[in-house]
């Protein structure tokens, strides 16, 4: 798994922010939108595609893009998907795209032109797949959908193997614990200390971890409220570790 972005919606350093965290030298501290790329099975597999889709995938040097899973259709998490039109070029197939029947409909009026029944030569191809809360394969890989409110928004957390992603969230039914058992890594977003009205707080996110037992967690989707890294990183508790773009973990 690769964390290649870790930021929440407006990254980090922020437009014409001047505080220490947007300020810093750490390379660890420049976040871009979250997502993470998942290599199994022979397979390469993206949770989320937002504004910096194509940054993010030239960074990693990816090559081969099995499928694209949507946890929700907010911009900073489908905003790249014009960049599909890479994949389509090398492979000439449409790339295929996981989601929730909502946030497909939503693809539809971002996209238009990606679905109009006229399309303009060079648009992008997709192939729309709709999921809900059940099992499904992508390429021949299981994942599990875990379902997660963000506020009112109902959206989608995936579990592969024994690796969960679970972002903007600020609410999790407690029957969805049973997808969460026994996992080596957690994945889940934070935004800043005390109360959010839709994402986890540092607090809310520690005792969901708790309450998990994954044998590691990793913190992402966070803003630039927080300390900068090195600092954050030293008050948390064993077990837990501050994701940075461009870390890599092994399960």
């Amino acid at each position: 798994m690769t964390f290649l972005g870790t930021g929440t919606s407006q990254g980090v350093p922020v437009i014409a922010c001047d505080c220490a965290v947007c300020r810093s030298a750490d390379a660890r501290d420049k976040r871009l939108r979250s997502s993470v790329l998942l290599e199994t099975e022979g397979k390469v597999l993206l949770i989320d595609a937002g504004p910096d889709f194509r940054q993010q995938l030239l960074r990693k040097r990816v090559r081969q893009l099995d499928g694209i899973l949507l946890t929700h259709e907010h911009k900073d998490h489908v905003a790249g998907l014009d960049d599909v039109r890479a994949f389509n070029h090398i492979t000439g197939q449409p790339v295929d795209v996981y989601a929730e029947h909502r946030v497909l409909k939503a693809l539809k009026r971002e996209f238009p032109y990606v679905f109009s029944e006229t399309k303009y030569p060079g648009a992008p191809e997709m192939t729309l797949h709709a999921i809900d809360e059940k099992l499904f394969t992508v390429a021949g890989v299981a994942v599990t959908p875990v379902r997660l409110w963000h506020y009112k928004l109902p959206v989608l957390g995936f579990r592969i193997g024994r690796v969960a992603y679970i972002t903007d969230v600020n609410r999790v039914d407690e029957k969805e614990f049973e997808k969460l058992k026994q996992l080596e890594v957690l994945v889940v977003g934070t935004v800043r200390r005390g109360k959010h009205i839709s994402h986890f707080s540092l607090e809310e996110a520690l005792a969901f971890i708790a309450k998990v037992q994954p044998r590691c967690a990793y913190l992402t989707h966070l803003s630039h409220q927080f300390e900068v890294h090195a600092e954050l990183q030293a008050s948390l508790p064993a077990g837990v570790q501050v994701a940075y773009d461009g870390l890599e973990v092994t399960v």
